[in-house]
């Protein structure tokens, strides 16, 4: 791939992860606000990361709710939507797991009412 498709492709993703912050639902809002800044565990969260990877030739990207690279670990925060994609979801952790990165997800619901639950078991998966 040419120099400029690369730089093309990453500001497609800069675009598309912008665009996701803007939309972001409440529940993503809610973690956001307790792991953003080193809050939790003192451990750096990004939020709408894209995460680029090479399979097949062809690079593409994925763009994680919540990314730790000191973890390795991607927290998706799963809405409606889903119930109607685990095909596709299960694609995607197959391509992230490969690469190295562990993928957790959690519903709306589990973090707008269980929050606390949600940060054990985020905590629970950091490599001890």
């Amino acid at each position: 791939m040419s120099l400029n498709k690369e730089k093309e492709l990453r500001e497609i993703a800069k675009v598309v992860c912008r665009d996701l912050r803007k939309r972001s639902t409440e529940a993503e809002i809610m973690f956001w606000n307790v792991v953003r800044n080193r809050k939790y565990l003192n451990r750096k969260f990004y939020r709408q990361h894209p995460i680029f990877y090479d399979v097949t030739g062809k690079e593409s990207f994925f763009i994680a709710d919540f990314f730790c690279f000191e973890e390795k670990l991607i927290i998706e925060v799963d809405g409606a939507i889903h119930k109607y994609q685990l095909t596709k979801d299960e694609e995607r952790k197959t391509i992230l797991n490969l690469l190295g990165l562990q993928v957790i997800r959690f519903t709306n619901d589990e973090i707008e009412n269980n929050l606390k639950q949600v940060l054990e078991k985020v905590k629970s998966s950091f490599n001890k």
